[in-house]
């Protein structure tokens, strides 16, 4: 099928329905599976169906080839300035979302909005959305890494540790297989649950999820923890990074002695509760200190350190690195 369209696409006659069209607006450093988890879907949908229901085009916020994080380039057919009119529209980006700045794409979006388009995005792309306000009101995700700075930097727009979300007109996704995840949801609400089940087959993935499976990343496939007791522990240090939990606390949470807790980090992970906690905030200080724009002291604070002194050290002792040094350039 051509990548290619022409200004009348949404007008285009197939042998039903006019096919629904698709603009996938790429960043540099942009994530290639999630990018690949968008379109192949389709494509595939098309074939199984016998018939054009989808069609695509690539977009960029300029003319001229765009490299992705493993260093594929790849030339969109169009830029912002001359992309036809789409039925939806999805923002593919990397790491750097957080940084992205392109006023003419953020037009782009907003007139496709006033002409009916649904938004996506997939990777760490909310970013994007929610600085120009068009995540507002709605739920979302994005790729894990990414999500405490989102939160601090979006507290009022709800974010869903889910592998991805639709909301009335916008879907997100974590990115990666996450984006197949969303795809096939969204094919089968287009296309039919038969069409949607031989595009999962045809990717050899599995078929649409049940509402509990689409958790991002799911605890015991983060950690490896196969110990429950040390699992739902690790769910309340996770939710409580910045209250900074007394141990005895967590255990009267958890209904068991601090010994008990104790021996059971002990038993599976071969650290300390305190020192799993401890390693837990220092990664999140990571994560806000790449993905954010918070002052040093204020991630310290948000990551349960009471001073910038004790900070600062155990940020070096962890990470190798003094924290300003983990900061993204």
């Amino acid at each position: 099928m051509p990548q290619a369209l022409t200004s009348r696409m949404r007008n285009e006659p197939t042998a039903s329905a006019a096919p629904i069209s698709f603009a996938v607006l790429i960043f540099p450093g942009f994530p290639m599976m999630a990018f690949s988890s968008v379109i192949e879907p389709l494509r595939a949908a098309n074939v199984l169906a016998r018939r054009q229901c989808y069609q695509w085009i690539t977009v960029g916020a300029a003319r001229g080839r765009i490299e992705a994080s493993n260093g594929v380039v790849i030339e969109p057919g169009f830029s912002v300035e001359d992309a036809p009119e789409v039925d939806r529209i999805v923002v593919c980006s990397g790491g750097d979302a957080d940084h992205v700045v392109a006023d003419n794409a953020v037009n782009w979006i907003r007139k496709g909005l006033r002409r009916g388009a649904r938004i996506g995005a997939v990777a760490d792309a909310a970013f994007f959305l929610a600085r120009a306000g068009l995540l507002d009101g709605h739920a979302c995700t994005l790729h894990w890494t990414s999500q405490a700075a989102f939160k601090e930097a979006f507290p009022e727009i709800e974010l869903r540790r889910d592998l991805y979300v639709i909301d009335r007109r916008r879907f997100t996704s974590a990115g990666g297989v996450g984006s197949l995840d969303m795809m096939l949801e969204i094919i089968a609400s287009d296309c039919g649950a038969e069409i949607a089940a031989g595009v999962a087959e045809w990717f050899v993935h599995s078929p649409l999820r049940s509402s509990v499976d689409r958790k991002l990343m799911p605890l015991r496939l983060r950690t490896g923890v196969r110990n429950e007791l040390v699992l739902s522990a690790i769910a309340i240090m996770e939710d409580a990074v910045e209250e900074r939990l007394a141990m005895s606390d967590l255990a009267g949470r958890l209904g068991v002695s601090p010994d008990r807790l104790e021996r059971s980090f002990g038993a599976e992970l071969g650290i300390s509760p305190n020192g799993y906690y401890r390693r837990l905030r220092l990664k999140r200080a990571a994560d806000l200190l790449a993905h954010s724009t918070l002052p040093v002291r204020d991630v310290a604070t948000a990551c349960g350190f009471a001073s910038m002194s004790s900070f600062a050290r155990a940020f070096r002792e962890e990470h190798g690195h003094q924290p300003s040094q983990a900061r993204r350039r």
